[in-house]
């Protein structure tokens, strides 16, 4: 499997030196692993900080910036970041304001964001968390108790750093992000395996007839595989499930996201075909987005979130965003 790469040791980091070198608008600290908006603390906001492992970009670095994240903390590929990374964040971003983690529920990525919690609270930084937990797959995966966080984990860090930035109280700007977990599923397909640097080939079998319907970030089995279907088969499966656990009674926001190695042509293709199923099933849109925003390395396929959003969930998505992997409005 060839990469572009140096050495598969180095791959954060080089990464995180040519992010810097592309975004002054950041601070990018390539030894503590930490991804921090350059005008941080900004007095009287809130505070937002996620992070999770590397490979899923460009969440969560590239969603730093106005109307978004204020730091994100990348771990090793598919490993969680450290307390000590965390807590390093979130100091770097408080303001006396408070300061909430956007956490994915990996086992992994909960532990290490409660320990850091900890900490912060013993320096005096109040923190409040809300857990992402949106994909209607599977219950339990090799990474989870619970669903896991996948597609949703976008509008909640954009919606939520909307109110952020608006200078809404920490209970306030918690209680938002919440709603928007709370009003989002996804459902994930694989067309092919994801290669991980260190491995350097595919990490499971999956001929080239065949697709895994229900897959994690990280490549987890999902729920079924089938034979190779059609973009239309495959939105009426992924959009049948996503409705039928959301039932939502509001419009929704749409996000058709590749898992990195989906071109846009194919992408667009297959949100005509949500777009279909979700006509027919009586569900109106309110917004779309489309393209390659939660991945999995080199992984061909993608995913389908829907959020069911009110006129105030609206108004904070339409907000501006001046992020690396997201902007409107600036």
């Amino acid at each position: 499997m060839k990469m572009l790469i140096n050495v598969p040791e180095t791959v954060v980091a080089d990464a995180l030196r040519g992010m810097a070198a592309a975004h002054p608008e950041l601070t990018v600290d390539v030894e503590n692993r930490v991804i921090v908006r350059r005008d941080a603390p900004v007095a009287g906001k809130v505070g937002l900080v996620s992070g999770g492992g590397s490979g899923h970009e460009p969440l969560h670095g590239g969603f730093v910036g106005p109307g978004m994240l204020s730091a994100a903390c990348p771990g090793e590929v598919f490993t969680s970041p450290v307390p000590d990374q965390i807590l390093r964040a979130a100091a770097a971003v408080d303001s006396g304001a408070g300061v909430l983690f956007i956490v994915k529920n990996y086992t992994g990525d909960v532990l290490n964001f409660d320990m850091a919690a900890e900490l912060a609270e013993d320096e005096g930084i109040r923190v409040a968390k809300v857990l992402v937990n949106d994909d209607v797959a599977v219950t339990d995966s090799l990474y989870t108790a619970g669903r896991r966080g996948t597609g949703a984990t976008l509008f909640v860090e954009k919606i939520a750093g909307a109110a952020a930035d608006e200078g809404q109280p920490l209970e306030r700007v918690e209680a938002v992000a919440r709603q928007v977990n709370e009003n989002s599923r996804s459902f994930g397909i694989a067309l092919s395996a994801c290669s991980t640097p260190a491995k350097g080939s595919p990490t499971f079998d999956l001929p080239s007839g065949e697709l895994e319907l229900g897959i994690g970030i990280h490549g987890e089995p999902g729920r079924e595989r089938r034979a190779m279907m059609t973009s239309g088969e495959i939105a009426e499966v992924a959009v049948e499930a996503v409705v039928e656990d959301l039932q939502p009674s509001n419009p929704v926001l749409v996000l058709v996201n590749g898992m990195g190695a989906t071109p846009l042509l194919e992408l667009y293709g297959f949100n005509a075909e949500v777009h279909r199923v979700l006509e027919a099933r009586g569900v109106p849109v309110a917004r779309v987005l489309v393209g390659n925003y939660v991945t999995s390395l080199d992984m061909a396929g993608a995913s389908v979130t829907l959020c069911q959003a009110d006129e105030e969930l609206l108004r904070l998505w339409d907000a501006p965003v001046k992020a690396p992997g997201l902007r409107w409005g600036m």
